[in-house]
């Protein structure tokens, strides 16, 4: 069997991701692993190797339990943050929007920003030609944060529509993320 030379966990901010980093003493297991193996290499005596995975079947759950209660009217998180009963990180606010730091970031700039009155736009696909104005209004947010967040240079905006988009949130609301390179494809 092979030895644990060393072993530690590593969580990452963002879906939630788990890494194991372990250490295998490779002299240990050369009697048991064909010398073939991938993870063989001589002559290092120590291999470094990742195992990760990826609970995104977490967020999906929120998301589907998000969507039964949808469009019932009832209150969400985000109508009590402008309400000022929960505290937030504030970046922007004028008459008609709201934008503050997510609470679980996925890049060093996580910024949402959400319109003061909801007037039924609980998603992307449910706007209506009277929500242009505030359509609009929020895309020019997102360019108001990130210059004030200094990511003028790249930044990506993200709406997340339904449970297949693993909104959670039923208070339309926009993603502004930057302050690291973006990757492509973003899904």
């Amino acid at each position: 069997m092979a030895a644990l030379y060393s072993f530690s966990l590593l969580k990452c901010r963002g879906p939630v991701t788990v890494r194991a980093l372990a250490t295998i003493r490779a002299s240990n297991f050369t009697n048991s692993i064909p010398q073939f193996h991938p993870l063989v290499h001589f002559p290092p005596r120590f291999r470094r190797i990742n195992f990760s995975t990826s609970a995104t079947n977490d967020e999906e759950a929120k998301a589907k339990v998000a969507a039964a209660s949808a469009d019932t009217g009832a209150p969400t998180i985000f109508d009590k943050i402008i309400a000022k009963e929960i505290p937030a990180a504030i970046v922007y606010e004028d008459e008609k929007v709201l934008a503050f730091r997510d609470i679980n970031p996925q890049a060093p700039v996580h910024v949402l920003v959400i319109p003061k009155f909801r007037d039924g736009l609980t998603q992307l696909s449910k706007a209506e030609a009277r929500h242009g104005e505030i359509l609009g209004h929020l895309l020019y947010a997102a360019k108001i944060v990130a210059e004030k967040e200094g990511i003028l240079d790249g930044f990506r905006v993200v709406i997340n529509n339904g449970p297949s988009a693993c909104q959670s949130v039923y208070h339309i609301h926009l993603h502004v993320l930057g302050g690291r390179q973006m990757k492509w494809p973003a899904g």
